[in-house]
């Protein structure tokens, strides 16, 4: 995941010259905003374009202004609505993804976390979610994070969608069944853990644990990892109140 930026300063001992102090940069990112409230949309804008490394590139009101928005202007980073007119954002993001040669990275945005449009857009292979009341610090970090090809994911938020959906709407795991240490490590992805933090939790190597991540999606058939955790709470591999 990519930090915040940071700096340090190192005090001169006796005889040393003072150092300069270092300062992690951060990955440039371009946004394309997708809300259908005029306010919301240019609130967002202003207050995102002011995060380091944040480049607003350009607003859509509508599913298929961000779609055609996102084809011309080619950002890396979709913030989506899912409630919008004309295209809802599960549509957008699915177009997105099927018709473009090098997609953007989408992150859902709503007001709601008990959403059924979220889930649907996270199936359709949206990297994440967040929600609108967050700081924008969170929002513009999460946009960071799922511009790397990350997930973020709010575990608890995930468990209680999952627990309010209605009962008999879940759905048995593919048939290509999970190997015991391939279950593990989706479970911890289910708890928010990244690649480095899996890897020490089981004690492995991090290409170890990555291996083991592509045959849980590929076996899964999910876009993504956020993809994959859904799947698991939706088919019951994991739980509502599972915290690893």
């Amino acid at each position: 995941m990519i930090g915040s930026e940071t700096s340090a300063s190192v005090t001169a001992g006796p005889g040393l010259a003072p150092t300069t102090p270092t300062v992690t940069p951060v990955t440039p990112v371009t946004l394309l905003i997708a809300d259908d409230d005029e306010v919301t949309r240019s609130g967002l804008r202003t207050l995102l374009a002011a995060q380091p490394g944040i480049t607003v590139v350009g607003e859509a009101a509508d599913g298929v202004e961000a779609v055609e928005q996102a084809q011309r202007l080619r950002p890396d980073v979709v913030l989506m609505d899912v409630r919008m007119p004309r295209r809802n954002g599960i549509e957008a993001t699915r177009q997105l993804l099927a018709e473009s040669a090098e997609p953007p990275k989408v992150v859902v945005i709503t007001t709601f976390e008990n959403d059924d449009y979220v889930t649907a857009a996270l199936s359709a292979g949206a990297g994440g979610f967040v929600l609108k009341r967050l700081p924008v610090r969170q929002i513009a970090e999460a946009v960071r994070v799922v511009a790397t090809g990350e997930a973020i994911l709010f575990p608890a938020a995930l468990r209680r969608m999952v627990a309010a959906r209605p009962l008999g709407s879940a759905e048995a795991l593919p048939k290509a069944a999970l190997t015991g240490r391939e279950e593990e490590v989706l479970r911890l992805m289910a708890t928010g853990l990244s690649n480095p933090e899996i890897a020490d939790s089981l004690t492995v190597s991090l290409e170890t644990v990555k291996t083991h991540v592509g045959n849980v999606l590929t076996k899964l058939g999910a876009q993504n990892r956020t993809h994959a955790v859904v799947i698991a709470y939706e088919s019951g591999l994991v739980v509502p109140g599972f915290t690893g």
